[in-house]
C-alpha cells in the first residue's frame, strides 16, 4: 500500500509509521490490543471485564483498544442463539456506552441476533459511542455449533480520524480470497479478533500457529494486523474443554512481529501509529 513502517521497541510498546499521502498530516494513534479473561455465557461479568480493560487502555493513553472474538457469550456457545441482541441493540448499546463514557475508540467481537440468523460479528465504534462499521464473519465453521452461525459475506474497511481500518475475524485470515479482498481496500492497518483454541496440552506451543497465522495475514494485506486473543475455555460442543491460550500478536505489512501477549493471561499490549 506504499506505507512506510519504522518499529521503535519499548517494553510492550511499539511504533508504527503509515504514511497517507492523500492528507500529508501526522498524527499518532495508540492501539491497545486488551487480551482479556472471557467465561462462557457470564455476559454480566464479561462487561465488567471490558470496561475494566477499556479503562486500563484509556489510562495507558490509548486512542484505540482491540479486544478478541465472542466477547459476551463465548465463541460457538448455543445459548447466544437466544441471548444475542441485534446490532444495534442492547449489548452494542452498552459498549457505544463504554466507548463513549472513557472517550476511545473499542473495537470488538460479539455475536449478533437477527431473526432466526445469528452472526459472529465485529464492530468498531469511535469515540463518541458511534458505530463506524460491522463486519460478520464468513469463515463459521459450521460443524462446531447447532445450529451454526450464519456465514457473512467479505470483509470490511472504514476511514477514521484513526486513520483507514480494516476489520475480519479469525478464521476469516485463513482465506485467501479473504486476504486479497482487504489487500485491495488499502487499509492503514487491520484488527482481527480471534478465539485461538486447542487441547490444553497443545499450549503453549499452539500459539505458535497464531503468530504464523497473524504473520501470514500481514504479508498476504501488506499493512499491520493486531490480532487479538482471550483467555478462558470452550463450554459447550465438539470443542468443549478446549483453551483459549492469550499470546495475542501483532505484525507489521513484512510479518515481522510487533510484539506477542502473554501466554493463559489476561494481558494488554500498546502499539503506536504515527498516519500521515
Amino acid at each position: 500500500m506504499g506505507a512506510r513502517l519504522s518499529l521503535m521497541v519499548a517494553a510492550l510498546a511499539l511504533g508504527i509509521l503509515v504514511m497517507n499521502t492523500a492528507t500529508g498530516e501526522e498524527r499518532v494513534v495508540k492501539i491497545a490490543s486488551a487480551q482479556i479473561f472471557c467465561l462462557d455465557g457470564d455476559r454480566s461479568g464479561n462487561l465488567v471485564r471490558i470496561e475494566n480493560a477499556v479503562s486500563r487502555a484509556k489510562s495507558e493513553g490509548a486512542d484505540l483498544v482491540a479486544f478478541p472474538e465472542s466477547c459476551l457469550f463465548g465463541w460457538v456457545n448455543p445459548d447466544a442463539h437466544k441471548r444475542a441482541c441485534p446490532i444495534p441493540g442492547e449489548d452494542s448499546d452498552i459498549l457505544c456506552g463504554f466507548a463513549k463514557r472513557h472517550k476511545i475508540f473499542i473495537h470488538i467481537g460479539l455475536d449478533e441476533k437477527e431473526g432466526d440468523k445469528l452472526y459472529g460479528a465485529a464492530i468498531l465504534i469511535d469515540d463518541e459511542g458511534k458505530i463506524l462499521l460491522k463486519h460478520r464473519k464468513n469463515n463459521v465453521l459450521a460443524e462446531l455449533m447447532t445450529p451454526p452461525y450464519t456465514p457473512g459475506s467479505g470483509v470490511s474497511a472504514v476511514a477514521t480520524k484513526l486513520g483507514r481500518i480494516g476489520v475480519m475475524i479469525c478464521a476469516d485470515s485463513f482465506r485467501a480470497s479473504l486476504l486479497g479482498q482487504m489487500r485491495e481496500l488499502n487499509p492503514d492497518y487491520v484488527l482481527i479478533p480471534y478465539g485461538w483454541a486447542a487441547k490444553e496440552s497443545q499450549w503453549p506451543d499452539h500459539g505458535l500457529e497464531l503468530k504464523k497465522t497473524v504473520q501470514k495475514a500481514a504479508k498476504a494485506i501488506g499493512s499491520p494486523v493486531i490480532g487479538t486473543d482471550l483467555v478462558g475455555a470452550i463450554s459447550k460442543g465438539p470443542w468443549a474443554g478446549q483453551v483459549y491460550g492469550g499470546q495475542s500478536v501483532g505484525a507489521d505489512g513484512t510479518g515481522e512481529i510487533l510484539f506477542v501477549l502473554k501466554d493463559r493471561d489476561v494481558d494488554l499490549g500498546l502499539i503506536t501509529i504515527r498516519i500521515r
